[in-house]
């Protein structure tokens, strides 16, 4: 990968297995589709956000107000990017193998990965790539639960994220904030979150006392898989995205909730999915999914 087109021009590692890095970079624009004769929306993500953080070649070393520093500060830490996954949308599993073992790769070499999706049934296999290591707990920012045990016979589609998180022996808790309006969610999916135990904090909570409200249930010290669909933002601020849903959350109260979880626990993982850029207004949905990314580095910069 040429460097101008890598994020933030990092140097670029084609290979995770061989990376010597403290954050990867990956895109992973293929999941498990519910309509595979359908080009997926969020095909294009990864190169969209790749894009915005290249406009001005000098971004990385300028004052940067979100961060109180530059991108990186005084950090020593290393980011690469390592491209795109292939992948196709006739080949359900072989995306989620070749996810896997492209993450579990990075996580080898000791470096956080930083995912691009992709639809919301990326983390599925993201998440699987963590098996036998340190237990951690999920932190989910989303309009959506995700708590579908299938659609259409499809077991590890958008809609089944979290049923199939709950599922992970990795898994210790699952925090789940931004829920609003209504979704693929019935009445059983519900109780099926109350019944693990998953904390559910609605966007208007969080909207009236801010971060605080689903930090505290975070666990100081801990491992935490942050996962973030861009639909948990309002459409004012994100309006391409698969399902946009009026009443959500303002880039700002984002932000602090990503540096809040840095600061609190130890961040081993990050997924930024949902970005539909052909449904894009004035490039603001990439403007803004670029510095969600660029935020998520710059606070594990700062831990």
């Amino acid at each position: 990968m040429e460097k101008e087109k890598t994020f933030a021009g990092f140097p670029s590692c084609v290979n995770p297995a061989q990376l010597q890095a403290d954050i990867a970079v990956i895109g992973i624009p293929y999941g498990t589709p519910y309509a595979p004769e359908k080009t997926p929306h969020c095909l294009h993500a990864p190169e969209a956000i790749r894009r915005e953080s290249n406009r001005y070649k000098d971004d990385p070393l300028a004052w940067d107000f979100d961060l109180n520093g530059t991108l990186l500060g005084d950090s020593s830490i290393q980011v690469v990017d390592c491209g795109n996954l292939p992948g196709s949308q006739n080949d359900p599993e072989g995306n989620r193998d070749r996810a896997q073992e492209a993450v579990a790769s990075i996580l080898a070499k000791n470096a956080i990965p930083l995912v691009l999706g992709g639809d919301d049934s990326v983390p599925i296999p993201v998440m699987c790539a963590y098996a036998g290591g340190e237990p951690f707990h999920v932190l989910q920012l989303d309009a959506h639960i995700d708590w579908r045990d299938s659609v259409g016979g499809v077991r590890k589609g958008y809609s089944s994220t979290m049923r199939r998180a709950s599922e992970l022996d990795s898994v210790v808790g699952i925090v789940q904030a931004g829920m609003r309006g209504a979704g693929s969610a019935r009445t059983e999916e519900r109780r099926a979150a109350a019944n693990y135990g998953a904390e559910i904090v609605l966007a208007k909570t969080l909207m009236r006392k801010g971060s605080e409200a689903v930090l505290r249930y975070i666990p100081e010290g801990g491992r935490c898989f942050l996962t973030i669909d861009f639909d948990v933002l309002d459409p004012s601020v994100m309006p391409a995205v698969g399902a946009p849903t009026p009443g959500g959350l303002n880039y700002q109260t984002l932000i602090d909730i990503i540096h809040g979880a840095a600061m609190r626990t130890k961040i081993v993982g990050v997924c930024l999915v949902e970005f539909a850029p052909e449904a894009d207004l004035h490039n603001l949905s990439a403007v803004t999914a670029m510095r969600i990314a660029w935020n998520v580095i710059g606070a594990l910069a700062r831990v």
